[in-house]
Order: structure tokens, then C-alpha cells, then sequence
């Protein structure tokens, strides 16, 4: 094959690629000059070589200008299709061209644990006064091969999501920096342990408190999915990139309320990709990411060996900012990251990317910091100035004070006690008679104290003294659904399986409540139910009500959706919190409802969940998070929902690494990135019974994966069966259960302790 014939090629590979980003195969005339290369390409014999070079330079001239024209015009949607295309540089890609070298771990190729996830011990070089420097990272990232079906389009499944945390608590142990790279259009949805949304929480769970540098790099970012191995101390982004909630195309059918099987409208796509804010561009105004590395014309491919320098040179940058952010020599990275801000340039001085233990502490809580700062201005409803001071003394006050209560006294005082015990139990009997006073001033001080919450009350408790008494555990019974204002009968679902009677709608939603008395089969009730039936009578007290949601990103038509949800139940947002008492304990609550948009999760709803951890911390109380029911993240928030998934799973973390007992509460329908972050990775899951808990719903899958599950896939039954959840309730011994798992569960620093 001659030169001229090369070039040819080269054009049509550039009119292919044109095609697949318009989407549009008559756009720019690309049709005629395809026409014209099948036309020389047929005729390359017949014609001189002047002619056939004139050809050539015209064509390449033409197909020139519109790439260049392509590019200034490139809509959100193009950017995907970009992204999208086999000719996008893959994982693989990096890993040959950016790094010395690498070992593929955990299985290679189509005999990997799962193809769609790469994990890989390589070495990257550094320049340091003009010598060559070698470092040891961790690379951990999607896949998609260039048509490698078995791939499966970087979509991993839960064991690929488990080798990376594997190798991330390999690099932890090693003490080397974490490289990941996200290239994916989200995690394939099956439930099978370790199950999609089970895993993906363990994931960000784990990556909250790696104690060493970690950085990402997103090409493709799709939602849950980009989440699995998305949170680090530094995100850098392509330029022609997209990180979203969801597909353009899954917003256009929710928008569009498509039905399975219809076709969603290419223009509706294209609407739902642009007020979904996923370019790099936007997602640095939100503040989702650090940095944008910016790209060749119409994106980087496979073969752009001059991105793969740019980006060996922003990944060490990034690394190196990192680790410098927490050296105690403040002058020094001052002037280094001063020195280096406007274009990353080689390092003055060896900066060794492992760190101290005061490093580790300092990194961790930067990165808490980058964390909690996300998505403050999605919401509305910030204090006013004097409310703020008076907020910021009343929280320092807490602190204090209940640091001395139960971290100093309380501690000191068990001590005490251990010590008196052993003396009393292997000293003398004059000994004995020393310790008995000291006891009595223990005692006393005991009384002195708040009285202690009731203990445990059994079955036998009902009954004293041959005279019944009202068992405190009982549901309240202070609250009647409106639903049993209606004079008919209604039929069991499972009347044909178990012969269940019509049930009277004034018996069922009243004394029943809402359960069948023969199979047990729960219908649906209204959260205030269980605001009433739950907790002790007048105990509840709501806090953080100022805090609302609002349309961050100017979603068309969102406005009036939300201010519809707001009058209609009176309150700012979808997640309500409280705190409350069940038999005396006093716990910190946040409730996602299904009334205010199906239970979804943004920016306000978020925020809420942080402070209610940081309120349950601080005061040592238990936490309860009851899902009436949740939808998933909000859509209409982009990225800045997505973001709730890192941001809420941080604040739960430290809260249960401070002792708290953190208790989640599954009812009715529970989906998506919630279950799949901040709920998922509780130690203590549970779900009423006939509620149904997953990560995609049954369209989605069938979308997804070609696959009809069965009904029941999503069922309580099959997610205690798997393992996600640990036990199922029954909706009339709610009250009883949740008192059981506050006393029998959770660490010694609970106040009732």
C-alpha cells in the first residue's frame, strides 16, 4: 500500500468518526465525501498521482475544516458519543503509554475476575532536578476495551468492584499512591452477593479512610457506578468527558415517562443532556472535580501520544499536590504549589509520595474537609449571620460538654467501679468494708445522673402480680390511617397462594395495621404512621427544617415540581430529621418519604443526613435511618447528587468510627445510589416485611443485562437471603424490634451504656 492509499484510509477513519459523533451521516455533506473516498479508492489505478494527491489535499482540507467546526460546536450529547466511540483511549492505553511498567493483578484478559475492572502494580516516572526518579502506585480503573464484548463496556459487576477494594487495601498496606481511572457507563445491576449496590457502599466506605494519596481521572463517569472507585483527594477530568447522574438516554425516558420497549425521542436525548450539566466544563463550576485536562480536537484516541505525556505529567502533578498538602513545612509547599499552579513543571526537591502517621491524620482530614465543602451551594436555607454564631457556640457548647459527661467522667467512673470490684472480690473482708463507702458515693452519684433508660422488656414483663399491664413496647396506637375512612373490602395480593380473606379497609388500616392477618402481607401506609406509631408520644423534635431544596442547575420544569412537593406536604425537602425516643432511649433519626419527589435524594436531602451524623456524634446518641422510601439520587441535580453518595457515606463513617450505632430501616421500595452508599454500609440493615430493596429496578435490568428477573428478585426475603440485610420486621413489631437493636447493638460509648 502506497502513501497516498495510507492517507486515504486516514480520511475515512476521519469521516467514521465524524459520523458516529453527529450521529448524523449527512451532516457537513460527510455522505458526499465518504462517497468521493469509496470513488478514489476504486479508481486509485486510473488516475495520475498529481491528480489523486489533488484529490487527497482537498479532501483532507474539507474533512479539516469540519472537525474544526465539529469541535466549536460540540454539544453535551457529542461529547458523550465522543466518549462513546472505539477509538477513545481505554484503560489499557494509559497503562502502556503513561506508565514504565505494570502487572496486570487479579487474572488477565478474558480470564480476569471480571474484564470490566483492571487493578495493576505499576511504576510511573518522575523528573526531579532533570534525574529520573521511579515510583511505586496502585492502578485501579474500569475497562472497555476497543470491542471486547466480554468487557462488557467497563460496566463491572459486583466482584469487580470487590478486587478493587482487594487492591486498595493492598496499596494501603504498602503505603503507595492510588491511581484510578474512570471509564464506565455505570455498574451492571445484579443483586447476586456481593450484590451491585452491597459492594459499591463497601467501596466508598473503605475509600473514606485510606490512609494514602489518591487521585482519578474521568473519561466516563457514569453515575453509582463511577462512585465504585471515584472518591480521592484529587479529581482531574477530560476535557471531552462526561460525569452524570444518569444516561442522557435514562433521563429522556424518565422525562419523556417512556414506556419499555417504545423508543426515546433522539431530540428529548439531546434536551436531557444538556440540563443534565455533565461536560468537564460544568462539573468544574459545581465543583465536582479539581481540574480539567484538556484534550486534542474532537478527543484524544487510542494512538494521541502527546495526551498520554500531558496526562503522565497532571497525574504526577496531582499526586505530588496531594502529598505536599500534607507536609508541615508550610513555606515550602506554599512556594511549590505557587510555583507549579499555572502549568505543572518538574519538582525542586524529592518529595517521597509515602507519608508519616501526623501526614496520614492530616490527609484524612483534608480530605473530610473536600468532602463535607461539596455541594453547599445546592441547597437553600443557610443560617442567618446571628443564628450562625449562635449555631457554631451552641455546637462547641455540645462538644465540650458531652465530652466531659461521658468520654471523662463516665470513663473514669467505670474504671472506679472495675477497680473496687476486684478489690472487693480478691481482697479481705476489711477491705471489703473500706470499698463498701466508696460504692454508696458511686451510688449516689449514679441517682444523681439522668435516669437510665429502661432495660429490655420480654413477653413476661406484660404480666405482674397476676395483673396485666400496657407493655411500653407496643405500638403507640395514636394515629389511624385516612386510609381506613373507606366502607369496602379489599383483596390480598397472596389470596390465591394462601387463601386469604377479603380484608374490611377500616380493620385493616386500623387495628391491622395495614398487615393481612393471614399471610402477613404489608400494604403500603403514609410515613406519618410511623411518626406517630413508632416513636414515644410528643418526643419527636425536627431540626435542620431551614434547610430546602432547590433547582441548582435551572432543570426546565423542576422549579414548579418542587414547589408543588413543598405545599403539598408543608416541608423544605425529602429527608426528614428529628430526634426522638423509643422507650425512653433518645436516638437522632433521618427519614427519606416517599411523598416529596418518591423519597429521592439532592443536595438539601444530603446535607440534612451530614448533620444529623454529626448531631448523633456529638451527643453520642444512636442513629436511625428509616427509608419510607427512596427513588434513588435526584436527577434534576446532576452531579451534585452524585456527589451526596461520597459526601453522606464520609459523615457516616466518622460517625460510626466515633462509636455510634447506626441502624438503617428499609420500607416500601428502596433503590439505587442511596442503597449503594450511605444505607448500604451499615453493619445493621433491616426491611419490613413486603418492602423491596436493590439497586436497579426490573427495567433497568432487563435494559441493562437482556435478562426477565423473576418478581420476587427485589423481595426482603432474597436480600436477607444474600446477605444485604440482616433481619426482616414485621411492621406491628417495628416499636419492639428497633428498641431490642438499640439495646442489644452498637459500642460501649453510647450514652445509655
Amino acid at each position: 500500500m502506497n502513501e497516498q492509499q495510507k492517507k486515504l484510509l486516514k480520511i475515512e477513519e476521519r469521516i467514521a468518526y465524524l459520523i458516529q459523533i453527529k450521529d448524523f451521516s449527512n451532516w457537513g455533506n460527510l455522505d458526499g465525501f465518504k462517497k468521493n473516498c469509496d470513488t478514489l479508492k476504486s479508481s486509485v489505478f486510473e488516475i495520475s498521482e498529481e491528480q489523486l494527491s489533488l484529490e487527497i489535499r482537498r479532501l483532507d482540507e474539507s474533512i479539516s475544516f469540519l472537525e474544526e467546526r465539529a469541535e466549536e460546536q460540540l454539544t453535551p450529547m457529542e461529547r458523550v458519543r465522543i466518549v462513546r466511540t472505539p477509538q477513545r483511549f481505554s484503560l489499557k492505553d494509559i497503562l502502556e503509554n503513561v506508565y514504565e511498567d505494570y502487572t496486570e493483578l487479579g487474572g488477565e484478559g478474558d480470564a480476569n475476575i471480571d474484564p470490566a475492572m483492571i487493578c495493576a502494580k505499576a511504576t510511573i516516572a518522575r523528573r526531579i532536578k532533570n534525574k529520573p526518579y521511579t515510583a511505586s502506585v496502585m492502578v485501579i480503573g474500569q475497562e472497555t476495551g476497543h470491542g471486547d464484548e466480554f468487557r462488557n463496556g467497563g460496566s463491572c459487576r459486583p466482584e469487580g468492584n470487590a478486587k478493587a477494594l482487594r487492591y486498595m487495601k493492598v496499596a494501603e498496606t504498602e503505603g503507595i499512591p492510588i491511581h484510578f481511572y474512570i471509564f464506565t457507563p455505570g455498574s451492571y445491576p445484579v443483586e447476586e452477593y456481593p450484590g451491585a449496590a452491597q459492594q459499591i457502599a463497601r467501596n466508598i466506605y473503605a475509600m473514606t479512610k485510606l490512609r494514602v494519596p489518591m487521585i482519578s481521572f474521568i473519561s466516563e463517569g457514569g453515575s453509582g457506578g463511577a462512585e465504585a472507585v471515584g472518591l480521592s483527594d484529587y479529581r482531574l477530568m477530560a476535557s471531552h468527558g462526561y460525569y452524570s447522574v444518569i444516561s442522557p438516554e435514562g433521563a429522556a425516558a424518565i422525562e419523556g415517562k417512556v414506556r419499555e420497549g417504545e423508543k426515546v425521542p433522539k431530540e428529548l436525548i439531546e434536551v436531557c443532556a444538556d440540563r443534565l450539566k455533565l461536560t468537564a466544563e460544568d462539573n468544574l463550576k459545581l465543583g465536582t472535580i479539581d481540574k480539567i485536562i484538556y484534550e486534542p480536537q474532537l478527543g484524544a484516541r487510542q494512538d494521541d501520544f502527546t495526551f498520554f505525556s500531558k496526562l503522565r505529567t497532571e497525574i504526577i502533578s496531582a499526586t505530588d499536590k496531594v502529598v505536599l498538602s500534607t507536609k508541615s513545612f508550610r513555606t515550602f509547599r506554599t512556594n511549590e504549589i505557587m510555583r507549579r499552579k499555572s502549568e505543572p513543571q518538574e519538582l525542586q526537591v524529592e518529595v517521597p509520595w509515602d507519608l508519616s502517621r501526623e501526614e496520614i491524620r492530616k490527609l484524612l482530614r483534608l480530605r473530610s474537609l473536600k468532602y463535607r465543602r461539596m455541594a453547599l451551594m445546592g441547597f437553600d436555607g443557610q443560617l442567618s449571620s446571628s443564628e450562625y454564631y449562635y449555631n457554631r457556640f451552641k455546637v462547641k457548647s455540645e462538644k465540650v460538654y458531652y465530652n466531659l459527661r461521658y468520654d471523662i467522667f463516665k470513663t473514669h467512673k467505670k474504671q472506679v467501679r472495675r477497680t473496687l470490684k476486684e478489690v472487693s472480690g480478691e481482697g479481705s473482708v476489711m477491705l471489703r468494708r473500706i470499698v463498701e463507702p466508696l460504692n454508696a458515693v458511686l451510688d449516689f452519684w449514679d441517682r444523681k445522673e439522668d435516669k437510665q433508660p429502661p432495660r429490655l422488656l420480654t413477653q413476661a414483663d406484660s404480666v405482674s402480680n397476676g395483673s396485666s399491664r400496657v407493655d411500653p413496647l407496643e405500638l403507640t396506637d395514636t394515629y389511624t390511617s385516612p386510609l381506613a375512612n373507606e366502607d369496602r373490602t379489599i383483596t390480598c395480593p397472596n389470596h390465591e397462594k394462601y387463601g386469604c380473606k377479603d380484608l374490611w379497609i377500616p380493620d385493616l388500616y386500623g387495628e391491622f395495621a395495614g398487615v393481612c392477618e393471614s399471610c402477613g402481607h404489608h400494604f403500603p401506609l403514609e410515613h406519618q404512621w410511623y411518626l406517630e406509631n413508632v416513636f414515644d408520644p410528643n418526643s419527636i423534635r425536627f431540626f435542620n427544617i431551614e434547610i430546602t431544596s432547590h433547582n441548582p442547575l435551572k432543570y426546565t420544569g423542576f422549579s414548579e415540581r418542587l414547589d408543588a412537593a413543598k405545599k403539598k406536604n408543608r416541608r423544605n425537602s425529602g429527608n426528614m430529621t428529628f430526634t426522638a425516643e423509643v422507650n425512653g432511649l433518645q436516638i437522632v433519626t433521618s427519614m427519606l418519604y416517599s411523598d416529596f419527589r418518591n423519597g429521592t435524594v439532592g443536595s438539601a436531602e444530603g446535607e440534612k443526613f451530614v448533620q444529623a451524623c454529626k448531631l448523633a456524634k456529638r451527643k453520642k446518641r444512636p442513629l436511625l435511618a428509616y427509608i419510607h422510601t427512596s427513588g434513588g439520587i435526584r436527577i434534576q441535580e446532576g452531579t451534585l447528587g452524585v456527589i451526596q453518595m461520597p459526601k453522606c457515606t464520609m459523615a457516616v463513617r466518622e460517625y460510626i468510627d466515633a462509636g455510634g450505632l447506626y441502624i438503617v430501616v428499609y420500607d416500601n421500595n428502596s433503590y439505587a445510589g442511596p442503597v449503594a452508599s450511605f444505607l448500604g454500609c451499615s453493619p445493621y440493615q433491616f426491611a419490613i416485611r413486603s418492602s423491596r430493596v436493590g439497586f436497579a429496578g426490573p427495567r433497568v435490568i432487563r435494559e441493562t443485562t437482556g435478562i426477565d428477573i423473576p418478581p420476587d428478585y427485589h423481595s426482603a426475603r432474597n436480600a436477607l437471603k444474600r446477605g444485604h440485610i440482616q433481619g426482616i420486621w414485621d411492621r406491628r413489631d417495628f416499636r419492639r424490634n428497633l428498641h431490642k437493636a438499640l439495646e442489644t447493638m452498637g459500642s460501649p460509648s453510647l450514652y445509655y451504656r
